[in-house]
């Protein structure tokens, strides 16, 4: 029973298979599911300093793709959220991501609201590759940004 356990762990190791994880992780953490993909880019980039820009691409990728699963999702829910949208709380949150559009995707790298954001604009119907360009630029900052800041504050890594 054990052995199981140290094969996968062994197949999800970052150094053998650093950036389809990172991608596996980024594309999970893009959905609904309560996940952080900057600790797995974190680490890869820890242990292969020289993947900096393909794992700030890969992990960039599969966040984009996990949002536009979002966005699918709220497509596909348009109806069953229907009957909740004339609390004024939610016909204002409505009516400010209609009046911005799919530049309202940019904030989809937010922790908490940033996922639900993406659903919401697919549930609203909005345009689905310029909420996918929005959400890829969003999140592509977000990357560059806290990577560069977590290797300046832990430069020699993070000691366990």
């Amino acid at each position: 029973m054990e052995a199981w356990i140290h094969q996968l762990l062994a197949e999800l190791a970052l150094p053998k298979f650093g950036l389809s994880t990172l991608f596996i992780v980024s594309f999970i953490s893009a959905t609904l599911l309560p996940m952080g993909s900057e600790p797995a880019l974190f680490g890869l980039i820890k242990l292969n300093p020289d993947l900096f820009w393909a794992g700030v691409w890969v992990a960039t990728a599969g966040n984009t793709l996990g949002g536009a699963l979002s966005w699918a999702m709220g497509l596909g829910s348009h109806q069953l959220v229907a009957k909740v949208r004339h609390y004024p709380v939610h016909v204002r949150a409505l009516d400010w991501l209609k009046r911005i559009g799919p530049k309202a995707c940019l904030l989809s790298w937010l922790p908490v609201i940033g996922d639900p954001l993406c659903a919401v604009a697919g549930w609203l119907k909005l345009p689905f590759w310029p909420c996918l360009i929005y959400m890829a630029v969003g999140k592509f900052l977000r990357y560059v940004v806290m990577t560069t800041v977590l290797l300046q504050i832990f430069p020699g890594g993070l000691k366990f």
